[in-house]
Parts: C-alpha cells; structure tokens; sequence
C-alpha cells in the first residue's frame, strides 16, 4: 500500500463522485451514531464471538473434513478468507437484519456494510466509499476480535490502484482515531482439539481404532477441557454417526464428565 497522507476533519473528503461533504468525527456523524446505538440495544460482542465461531466452523467443515484448525496448512489461504463473506450472512441473521443494495444491509434506515477480515486489513469496495462500515478484525493466532463501526472516507482509503475489483484498503490512523470502536477485544472460543501435540491428535484423528477408543483416548488428552459437541463430529469425520458412537461412552447422554473433561451432546461447550 501507499503512503497515505489524511487530511484533517472538518476538510473535504476528496470523493468527487459522491459531492462534496466534510470529514467528521464519529460524535459529529449523526447516521454513525444512530446505527451504534441500534446495535448498543444488542449484546454485540457475545453475537459477533457465536457468529464468528460459526462461520469458522463452516469453513473449516471438521465433521466432513476433520479439520480443526484455520491456521493449518490444509486450509487454503481463499478458504480462510471466505470466512468474511460467511460472516456477513451470520451477523444478518443474528441481528434479523435484511439483505439489501448497494450495501449489505440497513440499519435504522442507513446503508451499511459488513466487512471481516482473518488479515490486517479490510477491502472496500466502490459502492462503500463515504459509506458506513462495520469492520471486524480477526485475530486467529491471539484468538481475538474486535469491531469498529467507521465512515470509510474516500481520503481514508489507500490510494494504489486496488485489486482487479477497485477495493482499497482503510488506513490504520483512520481506524484508531477516526471510528467508533463496537466492543473491545474480545476473546475466541478455542477448539480443544488445537491443544493436542502432533502425536496425540494423530492418534484421536486417526482411521483406527474405533471412532468410542479414540474418543475416550482425547478424552485423556484433554483432561479439564470443555469438549463441545462439534468436536466429536472431527473426530468421527468420515464415519457414520459418530454421535452414536459418542452416546457410548460411559453416562453418554446430556452433560457428563468423562476423564476430567465435560461435553453437552446436545451441541454447544458447557
């Protein structure tokens, strides 16, 4: 990206295509501050986390797949992108919000666009130039995210040339000054199964022996972690009902304590 120098709030914002209108602080955005107190009424950070752990698990699509872990190898880098585009739709259904044009939605009657990026950075499309836009950094290896709620100003954009779609990057002095921060970093659900050592998860995740002894075998492995029920199905990928299977084990059914660590068949870490 280009250096990128911003002119100060209250000059114009140098999008000739959308008339002249001055750079304003995110207290002086009337429309910014009626879409944050729309999303005040709503416990975003806890709907955000639910949402973003849903999109990742889409992804990642472990009861298929077996995989666990985003940051793998096996995750192609377009696949841990795709997680954006998963989450805009979470995030409308969360909020029962509709799907709308030239944006992604609206709110109290504002465009507005959902962005998520897995990177450093968001890509901005044309249509959200001086647009509203909730941008969600997701940090996989802190395990973390974070929301801000910003007018992507067209002088708030790294000039280049864009990608082959004219999307532009938001510089970061805008985004730590110049937005209004949804909620604070806010920690990510881990898969237990990201504790295994290379030797134990190649144990529990392997053809043999049955999907009930390698069960009982993370069970030991993981001893004091909450095991949720998606787990049982990366560990049983590929098998039939590994479900059943995992009814099997000793009290298998509701929420039991097997070797120290607790699971809910009904889905959803206890």
């Amino acid at each position: 990206m280009t250096r990128l120098t911003l002119p100060h709030l209250g000059e114009i914002c140098t999008n000739s295509d959308d008339g002249e209108h001055p750079l304003l602080a995110p207290e002086d955005d009337h429309e910014l501050q009626s879409v944050a107190a729309w999303l005040a009424e709503h416990p975003i950070a806890e709907s955000y986390t639910d949402a973003i752990r849903n999109s990742i698990d889409y992804v990642l699509d472990g009861g298929r797949t077996g995989r666990f872990d985003l940051l793998s190898p096996e995750v192609h880098p377009g696949e841990r992108a795709s997680v954006g585009a998963k989450l805009e739709y979470e995030i409308l259904r969360t909020f029962k919000l509709p799907k709308t044009k030239p944006l992604d939605t609206h709110i109290t009657g504002i465009p507005v666009d959902i962005k998520a990026t897995v990177g450093a950075n968001w890509s901005i499309p044309t249509e959200a130039h001086c647009r509203l836009c909730i941008c969600t950094q997701i940090q996989l290896k802190k395990n973390r995210h974070k929301s801000w709620l910003i007018r992507a100003h067209h002088s708030w954009l790294y000039r280049g040339k864009g990608n082959k779609d004219q999307k532009r990057g938001l510089a970061v002095h805008a985004r730590d000054n110049w937005s209004f921060p949804l909620y604070d970093w806010t920690e990510l659900p881990v898969n237990p199964l990201r504790y295994l050592t290379e030797e134990q998860a190649a144990q529990v995740l392997a053809k043999r022996p049955g999907q009930v002894k390698r069960m009982l075998k993370m069970f030991e492995y993981l001893e004091g972690h909450i095991i949720p029920r998606n787990v049982f199905l990366i560990v049983g990928a590929g098998r039939q009902d590994p479900m059943r299977r995992a009814r099997q084990l000793p009290g298998g059914s509701g929420t039991e304590r097997t070797h120290g660590s607790v699971w809910h068949m009904a889905g959803g870490a206890r």
